[in-house]
């Protein structure tokens, strides 16, 4: 009789590995990771940016790996608009990943 427990493939490929890595390559290969960071950069927009930014922020979201943020004030678009990379790296920063390329202000 044999007392030896079968372990899967699948299994073995994972033993040791944290929590976290399990669920980031199981994001990825269901296709998932890119819109939960996507989402993430969202969230982050108004801790990144501030609160006074944020009461004049109108919409968020992103398509095509850029950032797009309407704003009620034109003259915070402007001002914005000459930081646009800065705030990029700053919100990819903040996740932890690239994920947005640029910001675009309408």
């Amino acid at each position: 009789m044999r007392t030896e427990s079968y372990t899967s493939p699948s299994r073995e490929r994972w033993r040791g590995a944290s929590i976290r890595d399990v669920l980031l390559a199981f994001l990825r290969e269901q296709g998932l990771e890119t819109p939960l960071l996507e989402y993430r950069i969202m969230q982050a927009w108004p801790e990144v940016m501030g609160e006074v930014i944020s009461r004049y922020t109108r919409q968020v979201f992103v398509r095509e790996g850029k950032l797009h943020v309407q704003l009620s004030s034109a003259p915070l678009r402007q001002n914005l608009l000459m930081e646009h990379k800065r705030i990029a790296q700053k919100l990819n920063d903040h996740v932890g990943s690239y994920v947005i390329s640029d910001v675009c202000f309408f």
